[in-house]
C-alpha cells in the first residue's frame, strides 16, 4: 500500500484540551483519552469492546475484529502458508516467474479461495513476484530466475470472505554475499517490528524500531509503501509506516489486525515505477528484500495470523 498519510508528534504531557497525539486534529478529551488507560487499553467487558469498536471506526476508520472474524483470517493464513511452502519447494534457477503465479493461482482456487491481487485495481496476476532490484508489485511473466537471485513472493488469498497477507524473500540457488545481507536485515526488521506490538503501544513505535535497526545496518527503508489493516478487506486502515518517530500514531488495542511488511534496500531508498504502472524498482539498481506477516493485537501482546520462523 502507498504511504498517503502522516502523524503528529505526541507531547510528553497531554492535557484534556490539547491536540490528540494520534494526529486526528481533535482535542484529546474527545478523541483518544477514553480509548486508553494509564497502562494499556485492555478490554474488560463486552460493553467496553462495543464502545471501542465504534470509537476506532468513527475516529480512525479502523475495524476492530470480532473473535469469529479473527478465526476466519487465521484460516486464510493457514491456507496462505500452505501455498507459500509449495512455492518455496519450486524456487530454483531456470524457472519463469509466471510459473510461480500459476502455482499460487491453482492452489488458491483448489482450496475454494480467491487470489486477492488478481484484477485488483487492474493488477493482471494472482501474486506479486519481485526479483532483485524490484521492491514490490512485480508482475509475474517471462523473467527467468538465475542462480544468486533473490525473489520476494507476496500472497493474499481470500477464503470465505477473509483476507490474510504475507510475503517472504527466497534465495535462488546459491546466494551472493549481498543477497545474504539484505535478506537477513529485512527478516530481522520484520521480527523487531512485530516484537514491539501490544496494547497501548503507539503505532509509530513499529516504524521507529524498524528504521533504527535497518539504517543502523547501513541499509535504507522504503517509504512510499507501507503496511495496512487487513482481514475484511485487502487494504484497510491503519497505515503502518516502517519509519518514523516514537510516541506517534494511534494506540494499539486488542482486535486490531494489520500487516507489517518492511521493504529494505541495500542502497538508496529512492525508487521509480516502471511503465506497467505497478513494478517498483530501486533507482540505483541495488537489491531490495521484504518480509511480511499479518499481525493481531491481543490483550497481552500479539499473534501472527500468518506465522513463519524469522
Amino acid at each position: 500500500m502507498r504511504n498517503t498519510m502522516g502523524n503528529k508528534q505526541a507531547s510528553s504531557k497531554i492535557g484534556r484540551n490539547s491536540p490528540c497525539p494520534c494526529g486526528s486534529g481533535k482535542k484529546y478529551k474527545t478523541c483518544c483519552m477514553n480509548a486508553k488507560s494509564s497502562s494499556s487499553p485492555v478490554i474488560s467487558s463486552s460493553s467496553n469492546l462495543i464502545t471501542l469498536k465504534h470509537e476506532y471506526r468513527r475516529k480512525y476508520d479502523i475495524i476492530i475484529k470480532a473473535p469469529h472474524e479473527i478465526q476466519g483470517i487465521r484460516k486464510a493464513g493457514v491456507l496462505l502458508l500452505d501455498i507459500m511452502a509449495k512455492v518455496e519447494e519450486m524456487i530454483r534457477p531456470g524457472i519463469r516467474t509466471d510459473e510461480i503465479n500459476r502455482l499460487v493461482h491453482e492452489e488458491t482456487i483448489r482450496a475454494g479461495a480467491v487470489p486477492a491481487p488478481l484484477n485488483y485495481r487492474g493488477f493482471p496476476k494472482s501474486v506479486c513476484v519481485s526479483v532483485n532490484e524490484v521492491i514490490c508489485h512485480g508482475i509475474p511473466g517471462d523473467r527467468i530466475l538465475m542462480d544468486g537471485d533473490i525473489v520476494n513472493v507476496d500472497i493474499t488469498p481470500i477464503l470465505n470472505g477473509y483476507y490474510a497477507d504475507a510475503s517472504k524473500t527466497f534465495f535462488v540457488g546459491s546466494p551472493t554475499s549481498d543477497g545474504e545481507k539484505i535478506v537477513s536485515i529485512a527478516r530481522e526488521s520484520l521480527k523487531r517490528g512485530i516484537e514491539v506490538v501490544g496494547p497501548g503501544v503507539r503505532l509509530g513505535e513499529i516504524g521507529w524500531t524498524i528504521q533504527k535497526f535497518a539504517e543502523g545496518q547501513g541499509c535504507s527503508v522504503v517509504r512510499e509503501f507501507v503496511g495496512h489493516g487487513v482481514g475484511l478487506g485487502f487494504h484497510e486502515q491503519p497505515q503502518v509506516l516502517h519509519f518514523g518517530k516514537r510516541g506517534r500514531g494511534v494506540p494499539l488495542v486488542p482486535g486490531m489486525v494489520f500487516t507489517i511488511e518492511p521493504m529494505i534496500n541495500l542502497g538508496s531508498r529512492k525508487l521509480h515505477i516502471l511503465d506497467d504502472k505497478w513494478t517498483a524498482v530501486t533507482n540505483d539498481g541495488s537489491l531490495s528484500a521484504q518480509f511480511e506477516q499479518t499481525i493481531l493485537v491481543t490483550e497481552d501482546g500479539w499473534e501472527s495470523l500468518t506465522p513463519y520462523d524469522l
